[in-house]
């Protein structure tokens, strides 16, 4: 989606709606600068006599050379004060170059440490830990909402939602649950979160829900049981559907979030553990991926028919890895731009990657291992997945490792293993405003 927006005083420009923020906006949007840098540039491949000549117009509105073409520019004192003269075109392009990097500080990624009692927070621009949120006992997860002012976290510690002021890092309100709560999602209109719960009442044999919390007045508005316990949840990009995999169930149950019901259900012969929707243009679901905890691979199921449809088997190489968390396969994602499914092999001790919609190989990588003294190593354990908002990175954290791995999604190749904290688990990713 293209906009037009004027910075103060400027010209109306084209820029894209996803690229637009507060930053950019400051610096009369990157697309409008690297516009004018580029005219600029072109209209001083002259003498240096004509250079001379360069002067503002008689209201500070356009740079020109005398005879040239009229330039335009953000306002009148940004065109007196920065662009008039030569010296000052170096100037331009240091604006150029600070503002490129604008689009990659836009992202966090959020690392709930399950077995500690922190969370840690990536910037990916430089792949480097930039906070630490402490004091929460085995954290599940962290979500948010859409203008990133408030961070929802779960943990194994409360049966509740802790929300919390992301700036601030003060709870706001801890919002009672119906039992223990694994994974959240929240809808991309950021009005209900939706929290898969893992059991309900104090018995071995567990018993689920999926609880549905109002985010403007932070209630539980529903609390949908279902017959085992949840593990984890995706919604439709419509916001209409939810899908939850249970592991003890072995089943998918998808929830009609209008209705607040049950609508359909998939079972299996083993559990569910990560499920993903691939949605259709408009939002509404496609199919689901979901990973099974003795199959090195993921089903596949139409949300048309509610039935499978494949089932796909990862390569048998890599191979010679124990698992090292519950499960063979887990962690799968969609990457933003809908061109990758990226699916972690415990087996493998790697995660592979497949194309869309064809679903077709396009290569693996390996994920670090566990040093055991005396003995071959094992794998890292898999664990969850996510992305940049560019789809350029994908992230993927091993719980049997204090390390979360960057890879380059293009070249499917490791850039970095970035240091966390203990039993790094499920990861997420916060879009800044």
């Amino acid at each position: 989606m293209w906009e037009l927006i004027r910075p103060r005083g400027g010209t109306w420009v084209s820029c894209p709606s996803d690229l637009i923020s507060n930053t950019f906006l400051r610096f009369g949007c990157l697309f409008n600068i690297v516009q004018m840098g580029l005219r600029l540039i072109s209209a001083t491949k002259v003498t240096l006599a004509t250079r001379r000549s360069l002067t503002c117009g008689s209201r500070g509105s356009t740079l020109c050379a005398k005879g040239k073409e009229r330039l335009p520019t953000m306002s009148a004192t940004t065109n007196k004060n920065c662009f008039c003269g030569r010296s000052n075109v170096w100037l331009l392009v240091g604006i150029l170059f600070a503002a490129l990097p604008l689009a990659a500080a836009t992202a966090r990624i959020y690392v709930a440490n399950r077995g500690g009692t922190t969370i840690d927070v990536i910037d990916p621009a430089t792949n480097k830990v930039v906070e630490v949120i402490k004091g929460i006992e085995s954290p599940e997860v962290v979500r948010f909402s859409p203008d990133g002012s408030r961070l929802y976290i779960t943990s194994r510690s409360e049966d509740v939602l802790d929300v919390r002021d992301r700036k601030s890092g003060k709870t706001v309100k801890k919002v009672p649950l119906s039992g223990w709560a694994n994974d959240a999602m929240v809808t991309n209109d950021g009005k209900l979160i939706v929290i898969c719960i893992r059991n309900t009442g104090l018995e071995a044999v567990d018993a689920g829900a999926l609880d549905v919390i109002d985010a403007k007045s932070l209630e539980k508005v529903k609390s949908i049981p279902v017959r085992r316990g949840l593990h984890d949840v995706a919604l439709t990009a419509d916001g209409k559907f939810a899908a939850a995999g249970s592991p003890g169930g072995q089943f998918i149950t998808v929830f009609d979030l209008q209705k607040m019901e049950i609508a359909w259900e998939v079972n299996y012969d083993q559990g569910v553990l990560p499920v993903i929707i691939e949605s259709n243009p408009d939002g509404s679901g496609h199919r689901i991926f979901a990973q099974l905890n003795r199959t090195n691979g993921f089903s596949v199921v139409d949300f048309v028919t509610h039935k499978e449809v494949d089932r796909i088997k990862n390569p048998d190489e890599p191979k010679g890895f124990p698992p090292g968390c519950e499960g063979i396969s887990h962690g799968i994602g969609i990457a933003p731009d809908h061109k990758t499914l990226w699916t972690n092999s415990r087996p493998a001790n790697a995660v592979f990657v497949y194309s869309l919609p064809d679903l077709k190989l396009l290569g693996h990588v390996s994920l670090p291992d566990t040093e055991v003294p005396g003995k071959s190593p094992r794998g890292g354990g898999p664990a969850w997945v996510t992305f940049t908002p560019d789809s350029k990175t994908v992230y993927i954290s091993t719980c049997g490792t204090k390390s979360i791995t960057a890879i380059d999604v293009n070249a499917i190749k490791e850039i970095t293993q970035i240091p966390v904290h203990e039993m790094p688990d499920r990861i997420s990713t916060l879009v800044l405003p």
